[in-house]
């Protein structure tokens, strides 16, 4: 029997196991939530003041509320009232008006306006500025110029239908001729807004679409409607909603067009005042805090129904 002499070697054993790395999860943690970490600031911000005010507004409209503060609580008596109260009709039928006035021609313009910025022209950047330049200038500065080129004595849009033998009109004393200096006064100033929304919209369809239109025969126009309308079509929704909600809640213009003692009435009959500045006029003219906290709900609501109306027509033509 032979013996094995040699040292015998201590057997291998398994490595002890390492404690698991914590870096896999805080991975996890970091891919799930930063993201929501990155937007939360904007909610916060929007949360304060977006989302309160509007509760708050919504509570103070339940209320008889005034200077002195929060009184009986009277339920939807403050809205019961609104839809009997003829004034409010009256802006609405105002609101309405010129934002038609104010949104049609402007976008239509804007469209044009585009369409010629996107040619190759000479100081091309130079005019692309211009057309920035009525954004930002100040709306009170405005409202002030258009409020003297549309004064009944030494206006000079007087002055130019007198050219044409055509009697002078007063701007302020009537809805059409009020809806319509207004409304050209937000035309002028956001016109060239929308059309740089139009030209980078336009930039960025291929060229190949217009030399395919070119070689079968299509006209420019026939290009513009069935090429460049078309593949703008989301630039054209969007501002058509931003169009629709700056012209609901209308306030500065008019005010400053109705120069007096019935500013903030819309003239001395109402035949321009909008929703905007007969919530303005009830709160903190009249000191009607709940009646102005209502007539601030209407325009929400008012604005919804209008984004909706949008959403279905976008919807139905798509």
């Amino acid at each position: 029997m032979v013996t094995d002499l040699r040292p015998r070697t201590a057997e291998k054993t398994a490595p002890a196991p390492r404690p698991a790395s914590k870096r896999p999860f805080l991975s996890q943690v970091d891919a799930k939530w930063s993201p929501y970490l990155f937007i939360a600031p904007f909610f916060v911000i929007f949360g304060i003041f977006g989302l309160f005010p509007l509760g708050y507004t919504a509570w103070v409209s339940l209320h008889d509320w005034d200077l002195g503060g929060a009184g009986a609580f009277v339920g939807l008596d403050n809205y019961t009232t609104l839809f009997g109260d003829p004034d409010f009709w009256n802006a609405v039928g105002n609101t309405l008006g010129m934002l038609v006035l104010a949104t049609v021609p402007q976008l239509l313009l804007a469209l044009v306006l585009a369409s010629l910025l996107n040619q190759k022209l000479r100081g091309l950047t130079f005019l692309r500025m211009g057309v920035v330049l009525p954004i930002v200038t100040s709306v009170a500065a405005v409202g002030i110029v258009f409020s003297q080129i549309f004064d009944r004595d030494a206006g000079m849009a007087n002055g130019l239908l007198g050219l044409f033998d055509i009697a002078p009109v007063d701007w302020r004393a009537d809805k059409w001729s009020s809806w319509t200096a207004i409304s050209t006064m937000v035309n002028w100033r956001w016109t060239g807004y929308n059309a740089l929304i139009y030209l980078a919209a336009m930039q960025a369809i291929p060229r190949e679409l217009y030399e395919a239109a070119t070689v079968d025969g299509a006209s420019k126009v026939r290009q513009f409607r069935s090429i460049t309308v078309p593949m703008i079509r989301p630039a054209v929704i969007f501002t058509v909603i931003m169009s629709t909600i700056a012209g609901t809640q209308l306030f500065t213009e008019p005010l400053i067009f109705g120069q007096g003692g019935f500013a903030i009435s819309g003239g001395s009959l109402r035949q321009f005042q909008t929703l905007s500045m007969y919530m303005f006029e009830k709160a903190f003219r009249d000191f009607d805090y709940g009646y102005g906290s209502a007539v601030a709900w209407m325009i929400f609501l008012l604005i919804t129904l209008l984004g909706v109306v949008n959403f279905l027509i976008t919807r139905k033509g798509r």
